[in-house]
């Protein structure tokens, strides 16, 4: 699996914040055998250490309730985690492996659910708010005030959500749900995702309208208990002030 520390540039970021440190996790699919689980535990290990300024978790958790307890545990290693769901959280999926979990709260860490929090980083206001993934499965817009904060961070498990949200509204979206493909043939100087082989973001930075998005690889696995050149992966972004 991979360690990932990336630059992530962002126009307009107050220079008081540039080179915050934000950890992003996706995609443990705990409670199914999986080699998955092996990378979940390295990747909150790695962030433990590192001890980021912001932890972000960008949803499908849990593949069965047997896990719950496991995956609380992992949390509470964390420097306090923001978290979002996503649709194997509530087996909202064509996966037969998965079951729907009541994952209501977390006894560490801050759940999002149509929710937000302004949080104050080196004297500034960061905004931090969360997708409710039945929201979005009914394709319902999330509506959210606008605090007017330094920065603002929207956590939704689907990359789709670069497309959907009001320009100039967010600065950066963090985003998993693909995998980066899981099962992918290379070819050339390409590859085919072969769960998702017209995805337009699969997988890194893309931009649209001002705001940034980082759809991260994931850790775990659905379906197949293994992954095929789309290696799991952790990331730091390191935000840097672009003009």
């Amino acid at each position: 699996m991979r360690l990932r520390v990336r630059e992530l540039p962002l126009a307009g970021l107050p220079p008081e914040l540039d080179g915050l440190r934000v950890a992003h996790l996706s995609d443990f699919h705990l409670g199914v055998p999986s080699r998955g689980v092996r990378a979940v535990e390295r990747a909150v290990d790695w962030v433990a250490e590192r001890r980021p300024d912001l932890v972000c978790v960008t949803g499908d958790l849990l593949s069965r309730p047997r896990a719950e307890a496991q995956l609380l545990a992992l949390l509470a290693r964390l420097p306090h985690p923001y978290v979002v769901l996503g649709n194997h959280d509530y087996a909202l999926s064509r996966d037969p492996f998965s079951r729907p979990v009541e994952l209501g709260r977390l006894e560490h860490g801050t759940m999002l659910l149509d929710s937000s929090v302004v949080v104050e980083e080196r004297g500034k206001r960061v905004e931090v708010a969360g997708v409710d993934p039945r929201t979005w499965l009914e394709k319902k817009h999330s509506a959210f005030d606008d605090p007017a904060a330094d920065l603002r961070i929207l956590l939704c498990h689907f990359p789709r959500a670069l497309d959907t949200v009001p320009e100039g509204r967010w600065d950066l979206i963090l985003a998993g749900h693909l995998h980066a493909g899981q099962i992918v043939l290379p070819y050339g100087f390409g590859k085919v995702l072969l769960a998702h082989p017209t995805a337009p973001y699969a997988e890194g930075m893309f931009e649209r309208g001002g705001t940034v998005i980082h759809v991260s690889p994931g850790l775990g696995t659905t379906f197949v208990p293994f992954r095929f050149f789309a290696r799991p992966e952790v990331t730091e972004l390191v935000l840097r002030s672009r003009k």
